[in-house]
């Protein structure tokens, strides 16, 4: 499959475009002293040195993780830039507008361009903080009144294991995990972003979560680019169970459901391995309650007369860093949290325990949930 090839030169092609955009529509213009002036030039130019380090740790080469996160830190910076450069070309066409004579001009622009310079670093410094902080446990009750005794259920999402998100950070996922005493445990996707191969110690962790019945994991998007069949054939091999468009029943004798999980729609664009609905309601016992794992939230849209009554997603994380959440809504349909669509059927969208991209959140805290099912 060519996308781990095609991926990172896109993404080069795409941060030297906002690069050079900040720099010829900022940088240029911006009304500060000549020594903050060359800070600024460099910080541009360093910062794409530190986009090109990151994909050649990402892809290619193996360097210390000290150095794979300060590398890491130059897409927090790109988001900046962009962030920046937005506000900055809005107040520049407010300068044009405003009724101010020569002197106050040079006034106004010379404070809005220091305000923005430092408005753009409480971001990044903002941002940077809020990701380094440990996964929240987020309790949710969900009364559907179809058991005598409410299910616990943890659902963790896109840990994206690989990069920054090592063994040690995966051994205390699985410790608090634990510390939750549920009944059973699912993982909604992206739980790999590397070819298994490279990450085992990692993701071995994962065969010490603990539930009264198992672990159930179906993949999302991201499983598709780094050895599909490996990772789910390892995935296998630590006793959790991969739901392929498949479905079986749990629970105690007299509070069984079906548990149910379909492949990740990236799966169409790959040609195998696509989510087959029909396949899925052949497998499930219609006079039992079922709960439904799916990486995307938007695959919900597919669904047609299936009917779930609680579907588990994850994929957005919440849109991770403010404002992307409003581009995130533009494709999914359910950004974070719970949603109740009637009496007997809702969905959870889960923010994610981990990140891609920069160690950086804002506005979209990172999360394991603790959802008590009735």
């Amino acid at each position: 499959m060519k996308i781990p090839i095609i991926f990172p030169i896109l993404l080069i092609i795409l941060m030297f475009a906002i690069h050079y955009l900040f720099y010829s529509r900022v940088i240029k213009r911006v009304h500060v002293c000549p020594k903050t002036l060359f800070v600024l030039k460099g910080l541009v130019g360093l910062n794409f040195v530190g986009i090109i380090g990151y994909m050649l740790a990402r892809y290619a080469i193996s360097v210390p993780d000290w150095l794979y996160f300060i590398f890491s830190l130059s897409f927090a910076v790109v988001l900046a830039f962009v962030m920046i450069g937005i506000m900055y070309e809005v107040l520049h066409l407010l300068q044009a507008k405003l009724p101010f004579d020569e002197q106050k001009r040079k006034f106004f622009k010379r404070s809005s361009d220091m305000g923005i310079l430092a408005l753009g670093g409480a971001y990044l410094g903002a941002g940077v903080y809020e990701g380094q902080k440990e996964p929240m446990v987020v309790n949710i009750k969900l009364d559907q009144k179809l058991f005598n005794k409410p299910y616990r259920i943890v659902q963790i999402s896109d840990m994206h294991i690989g990069g920054l998100i090592d063994s040690n950070f995966v051994e205390k996922a699985v410790e608090r995990i634990n510390a939750l005493q549920a009944d059973f445990v699912t993982i909604t996707g992206d739980l790999t972003d590397a070819h298994i191969d490279s990450i085992k110690k990692a993701v071995d962790h994962l065969a010490h979560i603990q539930s009264r019945f198992g672990t159930y994991y179906v993949v999302g998007n991201h499983e598709y680019f780094h050895g599909f069949e490996d990772t789910v054939a390892y995935i296998k091999t630590l006793g959790i169970t991969v739901l392929e468009n498949n479905s079986q029943v749990i629970g105690d004798s007299n509070n069984r459901f079906n548990i149910a999980g379909l492949y990740d729609y990236f799966g169409y664009r790959k040609g195998e391995y696509a989510p087959n609905i029909a396949r899925v309601q052949a497998k499930v016992d219609k006079n039992l309650p079922t709960l439904l794992l799916m990486h995307q939230p938007k695959q919900i849209e597919m669904l047609e007369s299936f009917k779930p009554n609680l579907m588990l997603s994850g994929h957005t994380h919440g849109g991770q860093i403010f404002p992307f959440q409003y581009l995130v809504k533009l494709q999914q349909p359910y950004l974070k949290g719970l949603y109740n669509i009637s009496n007997k059927e809702a969905i959870y969208v889960n923010s994610g325990i981990g990140f891609w991209g920069p160690k950086m959140r804002l506005g979209s805290a990172a999360e394991i949930t603790l959802i008590e099912w009735s």
